[in-house]
């Protein structure tokens, strides 16, 4: 009877092993994926600043052409 329990008990620890190591490789399978995530999302962040970037100089752009503009207007007496 012993010697059938210890079977059973080396049975059942085989069989929570086998669950473990297949959550253990599940978690390393997200841990990758939130990685990728992470980096993908650090892209978008770095893309939206440089768009941010390229923004402020049109806006710089439109400044100076507005300031020529009123310039032109006012030698010219058109306004």
């Amino acid at each position: 009877m012993t010697e059938n329990s210890e079977n059973i008990i080396l049975e059942h620890l085989k069989r929570f092993q086998v669950g473990q190591d297949r959550i253990e490789r599940k978690l390393e399978e997200f841990m990758r994926r939130i990685s990728n995530l992470e980096g993908v999302q650090a892209s978008i962040i770095q893309h939206l600043g440089h768009l941010s970037a390229a923004e402020a100089q049109q806006q710089v752009a439109s400044d100076g052409f507005n300031l020529r503009l009123e310039r032109i207007e006012r030698r010219l007496e058109l306004v």
